[in-house]
């Protein structure tokens, strides 16, 4: 073994160890005191975290409660959606959704949900990370599937995309062939190459992007989030990239709770969203006859907010009657330095 991978299981280690005896001492009574960004595994189900409210204090923008909760624009937005985005009155209450739904994917090194617009990262036993993100806007998708962190590079060189390139000299403004490290540079200071050519995790030089389709296929990050990751997230780290725009999933104490977010609209064909989302709750019962409340499980899905709601009747409640249960979905309906070309 090797002296950086022995330092890095020893850090991984201390950290993990570190934090169960916080957890024992009653010390991590709520999520929010990990570290940023970190939460503990479920013993049961696959909820994580808790949504809190803070107060607007005089000058603050909702974009800057969202860095510094640890949420994406887009999130924040359609939490708060009376919540003035640039100027919310001082006072005001603004809803944190800091609770999250893991998604249905196997729980190993790095899994992205595009539609969600978050990453996560298994770092350590009984342990999951996760940020908001930017993905590629309609026409520049980021692809979907696996692959591998491979390179990583501080400070990259940045070299302007062809199209970009292209579409810059027709407004009469042609870009510089290479843009070096400092503030102009969109990819930021940090850089992890993907197994994927010319796609990459970045920086950013826009934080107020973040948390919002903008990028041209490549993952944005806050530059404190992929600082972090660039320095723990070890080269050959399994990479899945995934859409899941509706997550259903079962909390520690035996609550079934859902979680939709707006399709990307290049997917929004190839499935239909409630039979969809009807398929992923029979997934999380499975061959018990589930007691869902399918009237609000239809609100969920025509109305995405990214909000974690119960799906269960509640013991004084009847089941809606011009709201029967669908019929199951029919198989088959779903089916150093660098120049880096950054998206």
């Amino acid at each position: 073994m090797n002296t950086t991978t022995l330092a890095s299981r020893t850090i991984r280690c201390a950290l993990t160890l570190g934090l169960s005896a916080l957890l024992a001492s009653g010390a991590l009574a709520e999520e929010r005191e990990w570290p940023r960004g970190h939460f503990p595994l479920p013993e049961t189900g696959s909820v994580i975290g808790e949504n809190y409210r803070v107060t607007v204090q005089e000058g603050d923008t909702l974009v800057d409660l969202a860095r510094t909760h640890n949420v994406g624009y887009e999130e924040i937005r359609m939490a708060n959606p009376e919540v003035s985005i640039w100027a919310p009155f001082a006072g005001t209450e603004v809803t944190i959704p800091n609770r999250h739904i893991l998604p249905d994917a196997e729980r190993e090194g790095i899994v992205i949900n595009l539609s969600e617009m978050r990453l996560y990262y298994y770092s350590a036993p009984g342990m999951v990370e996760s940020y908001p993100i930017s993905v590629g806007r309609d026409g520049f998708s980021t692809p979907v599937g696996v692959t591998r962190t491979t390179v990583k590079v501080k400070d990259p060189h940045w070299s302007p995309p062809r199209s970009m390139r292209a579409e810059a000299a027709a407004r009469g403004e042609p870009p510089p062939a290479v843009v070096p490290p400092g503030p102009d540079n969109p990819l930021g200071r940090h850089a992890i190459l993907l197994g994927i050519p010319s796609y990459l995790i970045h920086g950013t030089n826009r934080p107020d992007g973040v948390g919002m389709r903008v990028s041209r296929g490549c993952i944005r990050m806050f530059p404190e989030d992929i600082e972090s990751l660039y320095e723990r997230v070890p080269s050959g780290t399994r990479v899945n990239i995934i859409d899941q725009p509706f997550k259903a999933g079962w909390s520690d104490d035996g609550v079934l709770y859902a979680q939709s977010f707006p399709p990307l609209e290049e997917n929004e064909a190839s499935f239909e969203p409630l039979l969809n989302a009807v398929e992923v709750v029979a997934r999380a019962f499975g061959d018990e006859q589930p007691p869902v409340d399918y009237a609000r499980l239809r609100t969920l899905v025509e109305q995405p907010d990214g909000l974690i709601v119960s799906l269960l009747h509640t013991a004084d409640e009847a089941p809606t009657p011009a709201e029967p249960a669908p019929a199951p979905a029919v198989d088959g309906l779903f089916g150093g330095e660098l120049e880096l070309g950054g998206r």
